[in-house]
C-alpha cells in the first residue's frame, strides 16, 4: 500500500512536471517568434562623411521595412574616436546579442572582430579590408566578416589634379598613421604618383591636434596636397584647408565631404551610397539571404565630380570648362 501511495505521488509529479515543461517551452517559442532582430551600429566619430554612411544605412533598412523599435531595434553608439569606447561598446553589443554588428570605419570593424568571430560584422567603408588583415580574401571572407571598401578611384583623383594644376610636379599627402586605411590609400597614392613622375612629401599626425604645425610645415614643400580617406584629417579639415590657403595651396581630398569642408575638387565616392550598399548587406543578413563567409566585399564602381568654386576663387584657381560642364550635370558644385 505505501509503495502504491509513493508510485502514485511520483507519477503525479512527473505530470505536473511534464505540464509545466509544455507550457514553459510554448511560451519560450513564442517570446522567441515575437522577438525583433536587434542591429547594433558602431560608428568611430561624428563628421559629415561618417555621419553620411550612418544615414544611408538607416534609409535603406526603412526602404525594406525594418523600422526601428517596430520590428527591429537599432542600437546606434558613437565612439567619439576613443579607443576604451570602442572596447566597450563592442563587448556591450555582444552581450546584448545583437544579430548583426556595424562598424562605420576601419577602427570600429577592428573593435568589433576583437570581440566576437560568431555574430555577423557588415563593415561600413574598410578601404583595405585585406591589407588591414581584418579578412583573408576579399572575395572570399572565410569568416563573419564582409561589407564595403571605401577604396578612393585613385587614377582617376590624380588626373583631376593634372588638370586643375597643369605644372604639378609635387604632391603633398597628409594621413593619420594610426589609420590602417588611410595608410594603405597614402602608399597606392604615393606610387601612382611617382610613376607619373612626380615627386611626393608624406606627412603623418597622430591626432588632430598635430595637424597644425604638420600642414603649416608640408605646405612649405609642395604645390598642392592630397588627403586620403581619413577620419581623423577629415574632422580637422576646415582647418587644414585654411592652413592651406594661406600658402595658395589645394587641397585635393579623397571624399567628397571633405570637399564641402574646405577641399578644392575630387573624384570621390558618395558616402551616402557607402551607406546605402552597408545598409542592404545588413537586409540580406536579417533575411538569411546573405552568409558573412561567401559574400565579397562590394568595391563601390564609380566616382563622383566635386568643385568647389568658393575656394577656387581664394586661390585664384580657374577650372577647366569641361570640368566644370561634368559637374554641373550632376549638380556637384559648391559656390
Amino acid at each position: 500500500m505505501k509503495h502504491t501511495r509513493r508510485l502514485y505521488a511520483t507519477l503525479v509529479a512527473l505530470a505536473a512536471f511534464l505540464i509545466f515543461a509544455f507550457f514553459y517551452t510554448g511560451h519560450a517559442d513564442a517570446r522567441k517568434q515575437n522577438a525583433i532582430p536587434k542591429v547594433g551600429v558602431l560608428q568611430l566619430m561624428s563628421h559629415p562623411a561618417l555621419d553620411q554612411i550612418n544615414k544611408g544605412i538607416d534609409d535603406t533598412l526603412k526602404k525594406h521595412g525594418y523600422i526601428d523599435g517596430k520590428n527591429v531595434k537599432i542600437e546606434f553608439q558613437n565612439a567619439q574616436g576613443d579607443q576604451s569606447n570602442l572596447r566597450t561598446i563592442s563587448k556591450q553589443f555582444v552581450q546584448d546579442n545583437v544579430d548583426v554588428a556595424v562598424g562605420i570605419a576601419t577602427p570600429s570593424v577592428q573593435s568589433l572582430k576583437n570581440a566576437t568571430n560568431k555574430i555577423p560584422i557588415v563593415m561600413g567603408a574598410v578601404t583595405d579590408p585585406e591589407g588591414a588583415g581584418i579578412i583573408s580574401n576579399n572575395k572570399k571572407p572565410g569568416g563573419n566578416i564582409t561589407g564595403v571598401s571605401d577604396q578612393a578611384p585613385l587614377k582617376a583623383q590624380l588626373q583631376l589634379m593634372k588638370k586643375v594644376v597643369p605644372d604639378l610636379n609635387t604632391i603633398g599627402i597628409i594621413y593619420t598613421s594610426s589609420d590602417a586605411s588611410a595608410t594603405s590609400q597614402m602608399k597606392k597614392m604615393k606610387q601612382l604618383a611617382k610613376q607619373n613622375g612626380m615627386k611626393v612629401e608624406v606627412s603623418s599626425i597622430n591626432s588632430v591636434n598635430d595637424l597644425q604645425q604638420v600642414a603649416t610645415a608640408l605646405t612649405q614643400k609642395v604645390q598642392t596636397i592630397y588627403v586620403p580617406t581619413d577620419n581623423t584629417v577629415a574632422s580637422g579639415m576646415k582647418l587644414l584647408s585654411s592652413i592651406a590657403a594661406k600658402e595658395n595651396i589645394a587641397i585635393f581630398p579623397a571624399a567628397t565631404t571633405m570637399v564641402k569642408d574646405g577641399g578644392l575638387a575630387t573624384v570621390g565616392l558618395s558616402q551616402y551610397e557607402l551607406g546605402q550598399k552597408t545598409g542592404e548587406h545588413v537586409v540580406r543578413i536579417l533575411q538569411g539571404k546573405e552568409k558573412t563567409a561567401t559574400t565579397p566585399v562590394t568595391f563601390m564602381q564609380k566616382g563622383h565630380l566635386m568643385l568647389n568654386e568658393k575656394m577656387a576663387k581664394k586661390l585664384n584657381i580657374q577650372f577647366p570648362d569641361s570640368l566644370v560642364k561634368e559637374a554641373q550635370k550632376k549638380v556637384q558644385i559648391i559656390k
